[in-house]
């Protein structure tokens, strides 16, 4: 049995049926530190140095990443650093179960 070929731009037309951009509000956001964090941050306590990766990410993911993290008044990078960091503290959490 032979396998159905995806043709290069499903992808494309997948973005567009889920309307992703619209499941996106424009509420503000408000992000509270921690006074702890504050401190570290004000300090410089928490600067260290970041390496450069190169990842592959389809066109409306990134869209869809710059609008949010305009919405939450942060870079976009900054963010999806944030995302990283919170889904590898989950995972680990799992794994130590």
């Amino acid at each position: 049995m032979k396998k159905e070929s995806k043709k290069p731009n499903d992808w494309i037309s997948y973005y567009e049926n889920r309307d992703l951009l619209r499941e996106i509000t424009r509420d503000p956001v408000d992000l509270d530190l921690t006074e702890e964090l504050a401190n570290d941050i004000r300090s410089g306590k928490r600067k260290r140095k970041l390496k450069n990766v190169t990842i592959k990410l389809d066109p409306l993911q990134i869209i869809a990443i710059k609008k949010l993290s305009t919405m939450k008044s942060m870079p976009y990078q900054t963010l999806i650093r944030h995302w990283l960091a919170e889904g590898i503290k989950q995972e680990m959490d799992l794994v130590a179960k």
